[in-house]
């Protein structure tokens, strides 16, 4: 299944079926390595990030196309939302350089291509691996025309891409907001997908505050995002104009640059074993 973010914003999520135990080798041992708990839908390790009931760490791969590595203060601001909202409390992060894939934009299919091709990181006793691919290449789903371009997408329980081509695109039309804030912000979006929200693996204590969207047959479904003005996990958070918005409005206030989750995700994640 793949969400696809089209003109009406929601979740970019693609489900993979099955599970994979090929070897992954370098050292020429015979040694294989179980992919399988890696490979699941977005939101099923929701609890295992949140909690520290089976993994009492993290490791943090950071896949980047070389050139485009992710800033200090972004990933310092992501390491403090993960160790504000989990009972981790010990993150490690692993940067792996790549080389460019060379390809104009990027979907979905051929970013998961990518990270089976490179990830190194898996879960490992009671190490927790996440995999984030910082990419060279927009969203092959982005409309400029609309200003609507994909900042990041998560699309398995523990892999994330962030589109940092387009983020530093962005950052640089902006006086006050800089590439690490919004990294920061598509950073912890994305992270709080992982974490199950909303109703993404997470169960909401209080259903209302998920938003809704028109889906076939005029149904009126939830779309995996917060409804509350001003939270974090905002349906139009993942795209660049919304996004941008959003944080020039905080600074015109006053407010943290970086959106931060309301009341009600923050009950969601203390009800499913975080803080």
């Amino acid at each position: 299944m793949k969400k696809k973010i089209i003109l009406y914003p929601f979740l970019a999520l693609l489900v993979f079926m099955g599970c994979s135990k090929d070897a992954e080798n370098p050292s020429g041992s015979s040694t294989s390595v179980d992919k399988s708990a890696n490979l699941l839908t977005t939101g099923a390790s929701a609890n295992d990030i949140l909690s520290n009931n089976t993994f009492d760490k993290l490791l943090i791969e950071i896949a980047y196309v070389s050139g485009f590595q992710p800033t200090v203060d972004g990933i310092d601001t992501l390491e403090e939302f993960i160790k504000a909202r989990t009972f981790k409390e010990e993150v490690e992060f692993k940067y792996t350089p790549l080389s460019s894939p060379n390809e104009e934009t990027l979907t979905l299919n051929e970013v998961a291509e990518l990270e089976r091709d490179n990830r190194t990181a898996y879960n490992d006793g009671s190490t927790l691996a996440i995999y984030i691919y910082f990419a060279d290449a927009p969203a092959d789903s982005d409309d400029e025309s609309e200003n609507l371009v994909t900042l990041g997408a998560v699309y398995r329980n523990t892999s994330m891409i962030i589109y940092e081509s387009t983020v530093r695109d962005l950052a640089s039309r902006s006086a006050v907001i800089s590439v690490a804030d919004l990294e920061a912000a598509t950073l912890n979006h994305e992270f709080g997908h992982l974490l199950g929200l909303v109703d993404l693996g997470t169960d909401p204590v209080h259903p209302e505050h998920e938003d809704t969207e028109i889906g076939e047959n005029d149904v009126e479904t939830g779309n995996n995002h917060c409804n509350v003005e001003g939270c974090l996990m905002r349906a139009e958070l993942q795209f660049g104009g919304p996004m941008m918005k959003a944080m020039q409005s905080n600074v015109s206030k006053g407010l943290t640059t970086v959106p931060q989750l309301d009341a009600e995700c923050l009950l969601d994640l203390q009800n499913n074993g975080g803080r």
